[in-house]
């Protein structure tokens, strides 16, 4: 009998560790998957030690060519049926567009669109047939409005947006809960990763990765949008109604890159 799992992408740190955590709370048995070995089955000792449940270890780059349909194939391979699938997984780019490498703007594309879709494409339809499960997207707080100086992650948001509440709406009454989770910032190695300069963001609107994952778990089946946090819930609210070009400049007057 095939043993049901959360599939969480990214799950090496950040909100992906966090969600990890949360889903294993609930009894939920797991399926890790990231570039990073040695972190993952750490996390996945903590789980079992600490919830009694599975926690499979997957590791792998999902950037590369057919690499989201293997890793279907390898949860298959091992008797697993994805009951929530969890699309953490994605990077990003900061700078001005013409001064960035476009080779690793098409990767971040790949990886926090195409990968999404592609893991959502290949699990739902069995999802539908077993008429449960859960589909969770992780975007951002900033896939309401534009986003100079990360104008290809924001992009990137935007489209998960649309897309989680684009098939809610196609998959009522199945039985099959899709919930777009829409973080503000969020204290992470994202900000490292990305080289943002996040000193003008005001201390009150920053998140921990566990409140955003507690959220996140506790919204399934209540909402197709969560937006973490009063503060980031009313900046998306004000942000639908303000002309884009009045949030651009607003945005990229905070997310300068440090070398500007």
């Amino acid at each position: 009998m095939a043993l049901d799992v959360a599939l969480v992408t990214g799950a090496s740190s950040g909100i992906g560790a966090s969600l990890a955590r949360r889903i294993a709370r609930e009894g939920r048995n797991v399926a890790l998957v990231a570039r990073r070995t040695d972190r993952l089955e750490a996390l996945a000792r903590e789980l079992e030690q600490a919830h009694k449940i599975r926690a499979h270890v997957i590791a792998g780059d999902l950037v590369q060519p057919y690499a989201a349909r293997e890793l279907v194939r390898e949860v298959e391979g091992r008797g697993l049926t994805v009951d929530w699938l969890v699309n953490n997984a994605g990077f990003g780019t900061v700078g001005r567009f013409a001064g960035l490498p476009v080779d690793r703007e098409i990767d971040e594309i790949r990886l926090n669109v195409e990968v999404l879709v592609e893991l959502t494409g290949r699990c739902l339809p069995a999802m539908v047939a077993r008429k449960r499960g859960t589909v969770m997207n992780i975007a951002s707080l900033g896939a309401f409005g534009p986003g100079p100086y990360m104008a290809t992650y924001v992009a990137t948001k935007a489209f998960v947006l649309s897309f989680s509440e684009s098939i809610s709406v196609e998959l009522r009454g199945t039985g099959v809960d899709v919930l777009c989770v829409c973080p503000g910032f969020t204290r992470t190695e994202f900000q490292d990763k990305a080289e943002v300069d996040v000193s003008p963001v005001p201390a009150m609107a920053w998140m921990s990765a566990d409140d955003v994952a507690d959220q996140a778990v506790r919204a399934v089946g209540h909402r197709t949008v969560l937006v973490n946090g009063a503060l980031n819930s009313a900046t998306a609210t004000m942000t639908r109604f303000l002309p884009r070009g009045i949030v651009a400049r607003m945005v990229a007057g905070m997310l300068k890159p440090k070398e500007a």
